[in-house]
């Protein structure tokens, strides 16, 4: 992940260089691998690295197209940009790095907000057009990249975390009643553009926005997820699950594109085990430089065995021979980790599975630089229990009334403690709704 932050003085002023330094100071680190900040007009962009794709200086951000008009900083990875550039070298456009990044600034020369749709990755970035006077920001599908902005006194302001925006006196200084009711009420956070601090909002994913002399323009949405009530194939669940895993594949190949060594998060899940063995056959028929001839794996362990999982982990490790590394987080790790852990979420957090995560992060980044997780699959592929209502009611809607009956009978002998805690939780949270918050919505993104 890299870092990016700026601002933009809509009065026309001169930014405030002190700001933007503690701006990026407060970001040092995402990037540890260099820093960058520039000045053009009423605005300061800066950037903190973290070099993955041409790691030589003519990756350094902020960066720039030819003729200076063009500004950009940008956290993330367009996996695709090897296919973008080719295009872009056929239209006539010329570039002097390897660089995903300055495939950004070129597909927006030559395609402006349509370049959205055609990058294949992850991103959140800001465009400076020195012709328009425009600042162009931008957030990926699915926001996996973070974009907080704020509008202070006369400067629109915006970074990569909250703690960022922070440094100006009069961003975030009240939490936001409305967000911290709805968390307390429903344990929900990150559901709508609203943050727990008064004043400071998130860019949605799959959104783009315009921020001009008189201010951010509201948000576009430029794509949708679309959701099918049912699957109609005439190759049977055989040709669609060789689907499914060619799309797998192809995925995963292209997000091995990497001049640092990539690893895998393994946690003994369907969907990260399901990475590990991919990654290892493509070890076999591609090769990829950013693996190496053995793939190597962080897991978490527990020795509660309620919480282990070290048995399919081993399955894993012992079918793919991976390079297995293990960590396992203790309260007295915790009690030495707290403020930190605190520190670098900006927000409050709903378990502390968050710490499992950030002891296998902190792990890995001992012996690689980027890593694979299966984080959403569970959402994707309705794994969760809570997914059981929908697909059940499809069962019957669709007239497959005995294998809805055998569905509830299977899931309530298996999952009976599930759906009794469900249940007290959903009533509690109702009980306490009118004074803590309103219900998240469902549509808001």
């Amino acid at each position: 992940m890299c870092g990016i932050a700026g601002q933009y003085c809509l009065d026309g002023k001169e930014p405030d260089t002190k700001l933007l330094s503690v701006m990026s100071e407060r970001l040092a680190h995402r990037g540890p691998d260099g820093e960058g900040t520039h000045i053009s007009g009423p605005v300061a962009l800066a950037h903190r690295r973290l070099a993955i794709i041409d790691l030589s200086e003519e990756g350094l951000q902020p960066m720039t197209n030819e003729d200076g008009t063009l500004w950009l900083v940008f956290n993330g990875e367009i996996y695709n940009y090897l296919e973008l550039r080719e295009e872009l070298v056929k239209s006539g456009h010329r570039f002097h790095s390897q660089s995903d990044t300055e495939v950004i600034l070129h597909a927006y020369e030559e395609w402006g907000v349509g370049c959205l749709p055609r990058f294949n990755g992850m991103w959140a970035f800001a465009l400076w057009d020195e012709k328009e006077q425009c600042l162009f920001c931008a957030r990926d599908r699915l926001g996996i990249k973070p974009f907080y902005f704020t509008q202070a006194g006369s400067s629109f302001l915006f970074a990569s975390e909250i703690k960022a925006l922070l440094a100006h006196p009069d961003a975030g200084s009240v939490p936001d009643d409305e967000a911290l009711g709805t968390f307390l009420a429903w344990g929900v956070l990150d559901h709508s553009e609203k943050t727990m601090f008064s004043g400071i909002s998130q860019l949605k994913p799959a959104h783009w926005m315009m921020v001009t002399a008189d201010g951010p323009q509201v948000p576009f949405r430029y794509w949708d997820a679309k959701v099918s009530p049912r699957i109609r194939s005439d190759a049977g669940d055989d040709g669609v699950a060789s689907g499914l895993l060619n799309v797998l594949c192809s995925a995963t190949s292209i997000h091995l594109r990497s001049d640092v060594a990539v690893g895998t998060c393994l946690s003994g899940g369907i969907d990260s085990s399901t990475l590990a063995v991919l990654i290892n056959n493509l070890i076999r028929d591609e090769a990829p430089a950013s693996i190496g001839a053995r793939q190597k794996t962080f897991s978490v362990v527990f020795s509660d065995k309620r919480f282990d999982e070290s048995r399919y982990i081993d399955e894993i490790v012992t079918t793919t021979g991976v390079d297995a590394y293990r960590t396992e987080p203790s309260p007295e790790h915790l009690w030495d980790d707290i403020d930190r852990l605190v520190y670098m979420q900006d927000e409050p957090f709903g378990s502390l599975s968050i710490y499992a995560q950030y002891c296998v992060m902190r792990l890995a980044r001992e012996q690689v630089k980027v890593v694979l997780d299966g984080q959403g699959a569970d959402e994707l592929l309705a794994g969760y229990l809570a997914y059981q209502g929908s697909y059940i009611g499809g069962l019957f809607r669709s007239f497959h009334v005995v294998t809805g009956f055998r569905e509830i009978i299977g899931s309530l002998r298996h999952h009976n403690g599930f759906f009794r805690s469900a249940a007290e939780q959903l009533f509690v949270r109702k009980r306490g709704q009118p004074r803590q918050g309103t219900a998240p919505r469902t549509d808001q993104y």
